[in-house]
């Protein structure tokens, strides 16, 4: 601007010795020179608010990139979280997995694991007698003995013939020394209506199991600390009580061989060594 006023005070001082023509052509440049920073100082003002719009958008945007590094750290994080907590799952199930194929393989073996020890007690038994019979059920070994074999009717007194059958389920029991057997007594449903000390058939159904444990203990050499006494009276039948032979099945004695889980699994192994000799 400065510079415009001084070129006005000249061509003024100059009017008087310039010609009409050369201060009209000057005067035309002085326009056209005015014109031009009129422009130009248009253009600056548009360019300095295009500046502050930019440098407002580069502020958001900075503020933006600053938010999104931030979620993409938090995305990181969750990412391995996410990759740890799978890893683990994909662990659990491949460990429950592991657990079933187990299982079924120990489904499948059930039957003739079953049959193996059955054989391998009856053949230490040496008994085939249909009187008494020798199953497993849920890793427990019965040993029911029809008390046709052991008692005389209503009686608990142990029969000399009996005491040759328990003989040799005593030798099933001392050569397994921890194992722990329950002597059970069952009557039929027929009232007890002897003389004596016994009221009912509980009564009968303990004292024939207490009666079998002394024979066991006394005579044949069992710990007292292996057996257990245990009457069920006529609550247990096998059968219905409805025929005399059926009665008859029901009185019996079942001795109840409850090994340790390792010892069990010793004897199967040892039966099915001896299948594959």
């Amino acid at each position: 601007m400065k510079k415009i006023a001084l070129t006005l005070t000249v061509l003024a001082l100059m009017t008087s010795c310039v010609s009409k023509k050369k201060y009209t052509d000057l005067e035309a440049k002085n326009k056209e020179t005015q014109d031009l920073l009129n422009t130009a100082t248009v253009k600056l003002n548009s360019c300095l608010e295009e500046k502050a719009g930019l440098a407002a958008t580069a502020a958001t945007l900075k503020e933006q990139n600053q938010g999104l590094i931030s979620v993409s750290k938090d995305m990181t994080v969750l990412s391995t979280k996410g990759a740890e907590n799978i890893e683990k799952a994909l662990e659990s199930i491949k460990e429950k997995d592991l657990k079933i194929s187990r299982m079924q393989d120990a489904l499948t073996k059930k039957d003739s694991v079953t049959l193996a020890l059955v054989t391998s007690l009856k053949s230490s038994v040496g008994i085939s007698d249909p009187d008494i019979e020798i199953n497993v059920e849920k890793g427990v070994v019965f040993i029911s003995i029809a008390d046709k074999l052991l008692f005389k009717s209503g009686s608990y007194d142990v029969t000399d013939q009996a005491k040759s059958v328990l003989a040799k389920v005593a030798k099933v029991v001392n050569d397994k020394p921890d194992f722990e057997c329950m002597v059970e007594g069952h009557t039929d449903n027929v009232p007890y209506n002897g003389t004596g000390v016994l009221l009912d058939n509980w009564d009968l159904s303990v004292k024939r199991s207490t009666s079998i444990i002394r024979v066991l203990t006394n005579q044949l050499g069992v710990k007292p600390e292996q057996l257990i006494a245990a009457g069920r009276s006529s609550y247990i039948p096998l059968v219905a009580n409805d025929t005399p032979e059926n009665k008859s099945r029901n009185r019996r004695t079942r001795i109840v061989v409850l090994p340790k889980i390792d010892q069990f699994y010793e004897m199967i192994e040892k039966e099915m060594k001896k299948q594959k000799q």
